[in-house]
């Protein structure tokens, strides 16, 4: 199964950076959108995310592998149309389409890891998956980047997207499925024990639109920046993904989810605030490279499930969870773009005040791992964290299983 997730997502993650890298410019330069219509245009984005809860009835009639593949495949079918259309109303169609092959894919990805991986493992597995998804970005971000000089944004649009639909082809040719793994619901489970599970995925679709939305387009529109230095700005992010995702895989099984994801929550209100404040455009180049670092944080929630729910339940909790995380992820762009149309610093202020209470919930955050009474607090760890020093064996925090060696081995196999 490692294998057959590795190759989809590392397609289905090229496919959508370079959609990403692209889009701003493509929608400024050739639709000629205003800040309003680039919220409008990235909360249609993210109606198929709210929608993906559907993805379990779909399991009715497909294996959860399979309709992983198909939505790759939907995803470079969007993509691929996406130069075609230069009115604003065919942009929105052309990114609905996109959108619901990337975020099918992403809740059956998830559910997949959460369901053949351990506790100890799907960190690791995590941060692989989305390492290589890096190391593939900054090869596309090489390639966007030499097409800029010979060719239109419609071509480029169209050879990766064709990529993406015949890797997804190939992939429904092959069958990862393990039999003895535990039967999951196929309906959606809603329980009360995972409400925080819940509310810390509402806060995250905050967080990730103000990154993906709005900073990039204070970046294009305030300063100026072109395709090229944008292309280039990604590619720098794809790097550090590809280098610090093993330590961040290595932080959540020592220090856990409380410490890392309340690091990640603090840094972002600094930074939130950097965007609104701060007129020098390389220090917001800065602060949108480290923004992108600790984006890749978010992989806490997901091992944070992991370790509190019913193993029969993954599945379809990763679906809700999904589904809740795009509920914030459809209203931020649109309000968000109703706010920049007044001042542009708004819509990183309300950010702002959004990370504050997710630093808040984090510290709620609980597993047979971690005990409350015991732990230690969000600024012993994460001053430990920041400075790489090591918590002598209290009984308090995740130990490190003497097998990564094994998981190397079965990672191979």
């Amino acid at each position: 199964m490692y294998r057959y997730l590795l190759i989809l997502g590392v397609c289905a993650s090229a496919g959508l950076q370079g959609w990403t890298a692209l889009f701003t410019n493509y929608a400024k330069e050739v639709v000629d959108v205003n800040g309003f219509q680039i919220g409008l245009s990235q909360a249609v984005r993210e109606i198929p995310g709210f929608l993906s809860f559907a993805a379990v009835y779909l399991l009715l009639f497909l294996r959860e592998h399979r309709l992983s593949a198909w939505s790759v495949v939907l995803l470079g079918a969007g993509i691929t149309v996406t130069g075609i259309f230069t009115s604003f109303a065919g942009l929105l169609m052309t990114t609905f389409i996109m959108s619901v092959g990337f975020h099918f894919f992403e809740t059956t990805n998830k559910s997949l890891t959460v369901q053949y991986f351990n506790t100890s493992e799907s960190p690791v597995v995590f941060a692989r998956l989305r390492g290589y998804g890096a190391l593939a970005n900054i090869i596309i971000g090489f390639v966007i980047w030499v097409l800029s000089f010979i060719t239109t944004y419609r071509n480029t649009f169209f050879i990766l997207g064709f990529f993406v639909i015949v890797s997804g082809v190939y992939m429904l040719s092959i069958n990862p499925v393990n039999s003895e793994m535990p039967r999951q619901n196929k309906k959606l489970v809603f329980r009360k024990k995972y409400w925080l599970f819940y509310v810390l995925n509402f806060l995250a679709g905050t967080r990730r639109q103000i990154f993906t939305v709005f900073a990039i387009f204070l970046l294009v529109e305030q300063y100026g920046l072109g395709l090229r230095i944008v292309t280039g700005i990604y590619v720098i992010n794809y790097a550090l993904t590809y280098l610090l995702n093993p330590q961040i895989s290595r932080a959540l099984n020592k220090y856990g989810e409380r410490i890392v994801l309340s690091l990640e929550s603090a840094s972002l209100i600094v930074l939130f605030l950097g965007y609104a404040f701060i007129n020098n455009v390389w220090v917001v180049v800065g602060l949108f490279i480290l923004d992108s670092i600790f984006f890749n944080f978010s992989i806490g929630l997901n091992t944070y499930l992991q370790k509190t729910a019913d193993p029969k339940d993954l599945g379809s909790s990763t679906a809700v969870g999904f589904t809740i995380n795009h509920i914030s992820a459809v209203i931020i762009p649109l309000f968000g773009g109703m706010l920049w149309m007044l001042n542009w610093r708004l819509p990183f202020l309300v950010g702002t005040g959004f990370s504050i209470l997710s630093l808040v919930f984090t510290q709620m955050i609980s597993t047979g791992y971690h005990h409350r009474s015991d732990s230690y607090s969000f600024l012993a760890g994460a001053g430990r964290l920041i400075t790489g020093k090591g918590i002598k064996a209290t009984g308090v925090v995740n130990k490190v299983p003497a097998g990564e060696k094994k998981l190397r081995n079965k990672l191979r196999n």
